[in-house]
């Protein structure tokens, strides 16, 4: 089975797919360069499975996920999740001392996720967003000036480094959820608790109380939503789309009665995935 994930070598997703299949044989990773294509490797068949980051316990959703399921796919589906608890380090070359950094490169998630220490450790050191955290220990590896990264250890080790500083997430509890994108037609286990992912919008004329009058077709049925957050929908200000978790499956009763409830109230409603709970 080929999996897509956000490459290069050494990054969180790469540690967490380790995690999540120990020792498994016969997988061939697909190494892409952003969550965005990983999705895609699916779309277009060239992955069987991809692993993407989809929230953060510190820092709520993985945008470009939730973006790119919601405006580029519409073959693809989630069909599972795995929790991540992450550990962020402050990564270095070898002579390069805390007190002579003068940046830290990272991707966006691990640099907020980590804002407390920088500002107490750190003030005034500029930021500098990259593609993944292993593509900024990488940099850092590669360059002569006095840069740090926030990455894994894996990366510290690929690429010559070494760790600074342990555990620098502002959170211990730091977790991310993971899920597994496959083909749409893909099957999945109705084992156990299930959990539907679903983007609805355009609730019909504007009025008061809209999104309640939608979101109460899941409460006078007993469904509970476990997360709900609103997006833009790309189509100009004060529009926008509603992502949804909500406890159960799209065949479960209460669910199904709710979702047909629920189209008849918003212009357009998509199920990202059912899947088992994580």
């Amino acid at each position: 089975m080929r999996i897509s994930f956000l490459g290069p070598a050494g990054t969180f997703t790469e540690d967490a797919l380790r995690e999540a299949l120990p020792g498994d044989v016969g997988l061939e990773p697909l190494r892409t360069t952003t969550v965005h294509e990983a999705i895609l490797a699916v779309e277009r068949g060239e992955a069987e499975r991809a692993l993407v980051p989809f929230e953060n316990s510190l820092e709520g959703s993985v945008r470009s996920t939730l973006d790119t399921l919601a405006f580029d796919t519409e073959a693809a589906t989630i069909v599972g999740e795995y929790d991540f608890r992450v550990h962020a380090h402050l990564i270095a070359r070898e002579g390069v001392e805390l007190e002579q950094v003068a940046a830290i490169l990272s991707h966006p998630q691990p640099l907020a996720q980590c804002a407390g220490f920088l500002r107490e450790n750190l003030p005034g050191v500029e930021r500098r967003s990259v593609s993944s955290t292993a593509e900024a220990v990488r940099m850092v590896g590669e360059s002569v000036r006095p840069w740090a990264a926030i990455g894994a250890r894996s990366a510290a080790e690929l690429y010559g480094c070494r760790v600074l500083r342990e555990g620098i997430e502002d959170s211990a509890d730091n977790v991310t959820r993971f899920v597994w994108i496959a083909p749409a037609a893909t099957e999945t286990p109705d084992k156990g608790p299930q959990r539907t992912s679903l983007v609805f919008s355009e609730l019909g004329a504007d009025h008061p109380g809209a999104l309640v009058d939608a979101l109460q077709e899941f409460s006078r049925r007993g469904v509970n939503l476990s997360r709900i957050e609103s997006r833009p929908l790309r189509q100009g200000l004060g529009r926008y789309m509603f992502f949804c978790d909500l406890e159960g499956g799209v065949d479960d009763p209460p669910v199904a009665e709710a979702l047909e409830a629920l189209r008849s109230k918003a212009e357009s409603v998509r199920i990202l995935g059912s899947y088992p709970m994580g």
